[in-house]
């Protein structure tokens, strides 16, 4: 085998190892060469960031309320325990 050919052998086994791992990692090219990452979606977090948002509408809330009806607030939760 010349050694021309084995250049290109080389560069085809590169090439092919190359392909799997990005296809291993969810890495995806499109037509201009630019690569994105793919993230799969889990169910366990993406119900733990809905509560993260949820957490942060109140800090929110509480952050920019007056102060006086922040208090009240936070008496009526006091007064349903």
């Amino acid at each position: 085998m010349s050694s021309w050919a084995m250049v290109a052998v080389v560069a085809i086994i590169v090439w092919g190892c190359v392909q799997f791992y990005k296809m291993r990692h969810g890495i995806l090219s499109d037509s201009e060469g630019n690569e994105t990452r793919v993230i799969q979606s889990d169910p366990e977090k993406d119900r733990e960031i809905e509560e993260l948002r949820e957490r942060v509408k109140v800090l929110e809330k509480i952050a920019t309320d007056p102060a006086r009806r922040t208090a009240e607030e936070i008496e009526k939760l006091r007064d349903v325990r």
